[in-house]
């Protein structure tokens, strides 16, 4: 029996609408609508997209959004000016740096420079240092999106065994320490991990964030394990993105698991909504 589908789009429509609600909830009180800066420096396409789908998804649930460009060849001095600017500015709810930077960039230092109570990204060495704690901070979305997807159908990561494929910092650490803090045993996989496919057996449940397309195939898959794909990969010659995760075999052997596009994805941006409202109500 094929696995069910842990449907992001369907939950992130339900997130947006309760995003909306509390967007309302803020001007009822005569307090501002929600502001999203979000800093884009040089002209990758694939930003340029994410960025204007994370506009877009602002417009639907009455959060204001704008955009500042900044030219590639922009200094560190002229990136971190900006940020305190944002921060300054009081009408600006949340910030987004929009990565990867380019390459002269340290990219660590412009997220420091954004306040802890504008991160509304989460990724920043404060933000990341709040997880780590236990304290009252933002979460990266994608991660924050995974969980709550679990919670959302009803799944349980008390006692459980958890692998991650991934260690990046804006997906596989803080993920990890998430499902730690929710009493999962967490294990951390990366490319030097001996015997690969062994630790991924034994999850119960398995996040898949390394960035290699389809490297996980069903065989590696424990039965019922619940199976999250955040990977997306092109490959020449195929349309479309597919995930780390080979959907078809994987399907067969999971209980639970994510489509690509369509799992992960749509829960990034409706958490990033959650995050800019929650720093609303918070300020």
């Amino acid at each position: 029996m094929s696995a069910t589908l842990l449907d992001g789009q369907a939950i992130a429509r339900t997130i947006r609408a309760e995003v909306k609600e509390r967007v309302a909830a803020l001007l009822q009180r005569d307090r501002p609508a929600p502001k999203l800066a979000a800093v884009l420096i040089g002209d990758n396409p694939a930003s340029e997209a994410y960025v204007g789908m994370k506009s877009k998804a602002c417009g639907w649930v009455g959060i204001q959004s704008e955009t500042y460009r900044l030219p590639a060849e922009t200094s560190q001095r002229d990136a971190e000016g900006l940020i305190e600017r944002l921060n300054r500015d009081e009408t600006v709810t949340g910030i987004l740096v929009q990565h990867p930077l380019p390459s002269h960039l340290n990219e660590i230092e412009v997220l420091a420079r954004i306040h802890p109570s504008k991160d509304v990204d989460g990724i920043s060495r404060s933000s990341l240092g709040a997880l780590v704690n236990g304290e009252s901070g933002f979460v990266s979305c994608t991660p924050l999106g995974i969980v709550e997807l679990l919670d959302r159908y009803g799944i349980d990561l008390k006692g459980k065994r958890a692998v991650v494929v991934g260690r990046s910092i804006i997906l596989g650490k803080p993920v990890a320490l998430l499902m730690l803090n929710r009493h999962a045993t967490v294990t951390i996989c990366h490319s030097r991990t001996i015997n690969l496919a062994d630790v991924i057996r034994e999850a119960d449940i398995l996040v898949a964030a390394v960035g290699r397309a389809e490297m996980i195939s069903g065989e590696m898959i424990k039965p019922g394990a619940v199976v999250v794909d955040a990977g997306y990969n092109r490959v020449p010659g195929r349309t479309g993105d597919v995930g780390d995760v080979h959907f078809e075999s994987a399907k067969e052997v999971a209980s639970y698991i994510t489509p690509v596009p369509g799992g992960v994805g749509p829960m990034t941006i409706a958490m990033l909504l959650s995050n800019t409202v929650l720093a609303a109500e918070r300020s």
